[in-house]
């Protein structure tokens, strides 16, 4: 078993935050997570009208983050380019 005083703590860099963004005409809150800072994948959640969560991932693909095909709202198809920008601003911030 490995002590936790060998393990290099730099590469447990949990990325964890949320925006609001407007969807038809509606402030959300996407809570965005990444838990690897060398994955291109984010974890992000967001509640629709009936106070569900929904959940779904955004990879990285060719400098763009996109969401990954599942069966989801128009409402977030339609603003992925939006998310898009959401992720490349903090990313930025964080740099």
């Amino acid at each position: 078993m490995r002590s936790i005083k060998n393990i290099p703590f730099s590469n447990f860099k949990n990325i964890q935050f949320s925006k609001l963004v407007k969807t038809e005409g509606r402030l959300r809150e996407f809570n965005f997570r990444k838990s690897n800072p060398d994955a291109v994948l984010f974890f992000v959640d967001v509640t629709d009208d009936r106070s569900n969560r929904i959940f779904f991932q955004m990879k990285k693909e060719n400098e763009s983050w996109k969401i990954e095909p599942q069966l989801l709202p128009d409402w977030i198809i339609k603003n992925e380019e939006k998310l898009h920008e959401v992720i490349e601003e903090e990313l930025r911030f964080l740099a």
